[in-house]
């Protein structure tokens, strides 16, 4: 859930601006479609060390590494390296997927989510980039703003309420079903959203040799997609 300052970067950049790579997308799906396929294998992996006692400690290790790698990844994919950018990005697909193996987990153990639950999830994210090219890439400069923004703003006060729900969750305070339901119902609103404003900005941000950042932008909205729509299926399952 790193996005959010490249994402409301992104937007800035974008206002007023023409389309710089009108096929950066295109060029950029091969790679997205690539770390989807490593986040799997990094999350299959991840359930296969999951009742090990180094599980943990590797979560803690590859959310850290996490973290790091994003930024660097980032920076350096920002600066057209992208013989370098590659493989970090490829590792930080890796252990997306490896740190996302806890939240499938539990997925599987709950009962009305399951395989099918995490199948439905993806197919959310297809359907997502299905319906969201077309309305995206044809939106004006002025509706295509409104919703930049209001999707940015949205994604920054869920970052806060996530915030404030991991601090409780430290102190023991589990957040009631009711509320869970809400958050993650959001977050899903707010990512297909991000999902339609990724095809308005990316290209007006990006040269068409600027894929990497627009693959990496485009895999933080979908794994976040997943995300959502797993924790959404788990509340709603899960409730008292």
């Amino acid at each position: 859930m790193s996005n959010t300052s490249n994402f409301r970067g992104a937007i800035r950049e974008a206002k007023g601006l023409p389309i710089l790579g009108p096929n950066v997308i295109s060029k950029a799906l091969p790679f997205l479609g690539a770390g989807l396929v490593l986040t799997a294998v990094g999350a299959y992996g991840g359930l296969g060390m999951i009742a090990s006692p180094l599980f943990m400690p590797l979560f803690i290790g590859a959310m850290i590494a996490q973290i790091v790698l994003f930024f660097v990844a980032s920076n350096v994919a920002q600066q057209g390296k992208n013989s370098v950018a590659l493989p970090l990005l490829a590792a930080y697909s890796l252990l997306s997927g490896y740190t996302l193996s806890a939240l499938i987990f539990v997925a599987l153990g709950t009962q009305g989510v399951g395989i099918m639950g995490i199948v439905a999830a993806a197919l959310g994210c297809g359907i997502a980039f299905i319906v969201g090219r077309p309305i995206g890439s044809n939106l004006s400069d002025k509706d295509g703003l409104a919703l930049s923004k209001t999707v940015s703003i949205g994604i920054i006060a869920l970052f806060g309420v996530l915030l404030v729900q991991l601090a409780f969750a430290f102190f023991g305070v589990g957040t009631p079903s009711f509320l869970e339901i809400a958050i993650s119902g959001m977050g899903v609103l707010l990512f297909v959203g991000a999902s339609v404003v990724d095809f308005y900005v990316l290209p007006r941000t990006y040269t068409d040799e600027q894929y990497l950042p627009v693959a990496l932008s485009m895999y933080l909205t979908y794994i976040n997609l997943f995300i959502f729509i797993l924790r959404l299926l788990i509340a709603i399952n899960s409730r008292d």
